[in-house]
């Protein structure tokens, strides 16, 4: 085969490790551990972790124009008039990072070109050809928006500019009809898919719009070399003193199309622009004329919520609050986790907040052992949350007692669904810390759905902020 590769090759060395979705991966071990920042709040990426999503269906169609042929589609460009076939494609599309993915992508359509459109299968007094065409192919996906991205707009980005390149196989029939006073249409070349002589490379361009969230328009141009100098149907008839003369018969495929972006998160993965966020803070920071008065009325009790939404202003110093400023009252028993010997184990004012059993009182390191929130309709265990996790480790492995690994929800959703969403939230917190070193007799985990909400009065929904149905997403620790 005469396909000279190099221009493809080329293509494919690809910039695959632009940006990170959302993770440090410094070390397989636990964390944190000596490879990372000493922060606990570091956790490795993982499928559940994503913050985007980054699979897509795309479809479209075009005309395909033959061209660098003896028989072409275009007067401009040899021997032919100007003729127009079809093609569509159809592809599965994975972004790697914020600058790169793949595409399996199945393309189909039939080109004409020469003095006669064979589609009309009537005589003529010029030789024409059409070519039946079905390809496979791996492109690379380069998203140049992101990747030759330095200053930001500071705000969403609707279009984006794509490159393509990749190789694949090539399956096709070439029909051609040569001049004279009567119909004379045959098939002169047939190649199968999957041969060595089969093999063909594209490459190209796309200018993307985002219409929704999950929809792209796209506009593209694609170059099909084919590597076969019969692809055009020609055979060995002579246009204008050549003979077949072209190592590969190669066509310009304009497409328009449109990508179903797949997944449950706000965004696709080349539709985030990471500068967005950098440069909002850095511009934030360097505005030092500005004068940001952060709380109107001050912070009578110094627990870092302001008086203007702060719901307990008297709140004790030292204790730990909520994002209204209430003291923490972890097992819901009435002393707040200050005060309490017992964070975990409900017990009563009188006893330190403890079980009247003395074998159940533990000591002040009981109040390492917290609980976690959940965003909603998800069991991830966010990064946030992995410092709470640390120390419960820390202090479940220190102790002779077990626990039940408890999780909950708030009350949208049924029922049924609810229960099932508190188990896998309880079931990945245990297996979290089972898998950081707590011994497995040591935990079991319950779901008990929208059954022991932290607020109570959140029944529906509606009747409560936000951060109180965020409260009630949770998963939390008892004593057995």
């Amino acid at each position: 085969m005469k396909l000279n590769l190099t221009s493809i090759a080329l293509a494919l060395v690809l910039p695959t490790a632009v940006f990170a979705q959302d993770s440090i991966i410094s070390s397989t071990a636990n964390y944190p551990n000596p490879y990372t920042s000493g922060s606990a709040n570091v956790s490795p990426f993982t499928q559940e972790s994503k913050r985007f999503n980054d699979w897509a269906i795309s479809a479209g169609v075009g005309v395909p124009l033959m061209q660098s042929s003896d028989l072409t589609s275009l007067k401009g460009y040899g021997a032919g008039k100007n003729l127009f076939g079809w093609s569509a494609y159809l592809s599965v599309d994975k972004a790697l990072t914020h600058a790169f993915g793949l595409k399996l992508q199945y393309d189909k359509g039939e080109s004409r070109q020469g003095f006669v459109d064979t589609k009309d299968h009537v005589a003529s007094s010029g030789d024409g050809s059409r070519t039946q065409y079905d390809a496979i192919s791996l492109l690379g996906d380069i998203n140049f928006s992101n990747l030759l991205r330095r200053v930001d707009n500071k705000s969403p980005f609707r279009w984006a500019l794509h490159g393509y390149a990749g190789v694949g196989t090539l399956a096709y029939r070439a029909y051609r009809q040569d001049a004279g006073p009567v119909y004379n249409q045959n098939l002169v070349t047939e190649i199968k898919p999957f041969k060595l002589g089969s093999l063909f490379g594209q490459a190209g361009a796309g200018l993307k719009f985002r219409a929704t969230k999950s929809l792209d328009l796209e506009a593209r141009g694609m170059y099909v070399l084919s590597g076969d100098d019969n692809f055009d149907g020609a055979g060995g008839t002579s246009y204008n003193g050549k003979i077949n003369d072209n190592p590969s018969d190669n066509l310009i495929n304009v497409t328009l199309g449109a990508t179903l972006n797949l997944g449950k998160h706000e965004a696709h993965l080349f539709w985030h622009d990471p500068l967005q966020e950098i440069y909002y803070k850095l511009d934030v920071l360097a505005d030092r004329n500005q004068d940001v008065e952060v709380c109107k009325k001050g912070d009578a009790d110094n627990d870092g919520v302001c008086d203007d939404w702060d719901r307990q202003l008297d709140t004790p110093l030292g204790a730990r609050v909520d994002g209204a400023g209430v003291a923490l009252d972890t097992d819901l028993d009435g002393v707040i986790d200050l005060y309490d010997k017992c964070v975990t184990v409900p017990g009563p004012v009188e006893n330190n907040g403890c079980p009247l059993d003395s074998q159940s009182t533990v000591s002040d390191e009981t109040r390492t052992l917290e609980g976690i929130e959940f965003d909603l309709n998800s069991d991830r265990i966010l990064p946030s949350n992995t410092p709470i996790l640390n120390n419960a480790i820390n202090y479940i492995n220190s102790s002779e007692g077990s626990y039940y690994v408890i999780g909950g929800t708030d009350t949208r959703g049924t029922d049924a669904y609810n229960q099932k969403l508190s188990e896998r939230r309880a079931n990945n917190v245990k297996n979290y810390l089972i898998k950081n070193g707590v011994n497995t007799g040591k935990l079991d985990a319950i779901g008990r759905g929208e059954t022991n909400l932290k607020y109570p009065e959140c029944e529906p929904a509606t009747k409560c902020p936000e951060w109180k149905n965020r409260a009630n997403r949770r998963v939390y620790f008892e004593a057995k």
